[in-house]
């Protein structure tokens, strides 16, 4: 029995420690994008959790490091048209999002 319990107890060390917390930049305007980004980034393979916070335009994520990383998250967030974690959004994704949800981007000169 002490045998099995040590087995079980190293397999969720190992899980929680291949987790990370971490928050993004993401650009967006009302509850509509919420769940366009939310959804991008739970359809990512690897990640538990996503919430978007529109006030401060940050997307706090939980996800697997083994499984994936935040290059990849924010590109499937781009996908949708939506710029993350200063990866920007394909034209044509931004210019398909609904008027509510289009943001201003500053370009630099």
């Amino acid at each position: 029995m002490k045998f099995k319990l040590i087995i079980v107890l190293f397999f969720a060390t190992a899980a929680v420690a291949q987790t990370q917390k971490e928050n993004i930049e993401v650009l967006g305007n009302c509850n509509m994008c919420k769940k366009r980004i939310e959804k991008a980034a739970l359809n990512t393979k690897g990640v538990k959790y996503a919430n978007w916070n529109s006030g401060a335009q940050q997307l706090t994520l939980i996800y697997n490091q083994k499984k994936t990383n935040i290059k990849r998250i924010a590109t499937n967030i781009a996908a949708v048209g939506h710029q993350a974690d200063s990866i920007v959004a394909q034209e044509q994704a931004y210019n398909a999002l609904p008027e509510c949800c289009l943001y201003k981007t500053v370009k630099s000169h």
